[in-house]
């Protein structure tokens, strides 16, 4: 396993349903770890690696998962492919060496991590059980090379988005659901009064949302 990790790893022999989760632009494998106890209980594994490049944050270093091109929200198919191949063989060495549940293995990811996360679940959508989008969103440009592929009917997708987010703007969000739709995912989409992160509220719909699927 070549990338940096957190695990939070529930009691008992397993296997359990995991999340593989994605951090966003300049934060680190810490990011996410902590709301894994508030998710199915504290009975999901999480599993958080860490991007492989360094980001200056201030006085100390961030990581990301590819380089930003122009304003940030371009799409670099090569540099974003490359990741995506990365984070592939870094799940596939996690699920030889944690006890993950293969059928409730569920890919999350928060504003660059969810880009990632949106690319590997639609590229191999029978991999997963479910897709989460945190703050992100999801390309046009990536939309169009993607293959057409039934297995998405299957792959139940939640985006959660603030409606004050000042990073990725929420109309980003919305494009990202009509996109979905179009590939025929079945999405559910929540919209809430908070900005680039993460509030009690939507960490709540995320628990129940996984509860209903990985439960």
């Amino acid at each position: 396993m070549d990338l940096a990790h957190t695990l939070y790893e529930p009691a008992g022999d397993g296997p359990h349903p995991t999340i593989i989760a994605l951090h966003g632009w300049g934060a680190s494998a810490h990011d996410l770890i902590g709301i894994a106890p508030f998710l199915g209980g504290g009975r999901v594994q999480m599993i958080c690696p860490q991007g492989a490049l360094t980001v200056p944050v201030a006085s100390a270093a961030g990581f990301g998962w590819f380089p930003l091109t122009g304003s940030g929200q371009l799409f670099d198919e090569g540099a974003i492919t490359r990741s995506a191949d990365r984070v592939r063989a870094f799940i596939t060495a996690a699920e030889e060496r944690y006890a993950i549940d293969r059928r409730k293995l569920v890919l999350a990811g928060f504003s660059q991590g969810g880009v990632l996360a949106y690319f590997l679940a639609l590229t191999e959508p029978e991999r997963f059980a479910a897709l989460v989008a945190l703050s992100s969103w999801l390309p046009p440009p990536m939309v169009a090379t993607l293959r057409p592929n039934d297995a998405r009917r299957g792959l139940p997708t939640l985006v959660q988005h603030g409606a004050s987010d000042e990073t990725i703007a929420v109309a980003r969000a919305r494009q990202s659901v009509e996109s979905l739709r179009t590939l025929g995912v079945p999405v559910t989409y929540r919209e809430y009064a908070m900005g680039h992160e993460i509030t009690a509220a939507s960490l709540t719909d995320l628990a129940s949302w996984l509860d209903e699927l990985v439960g």
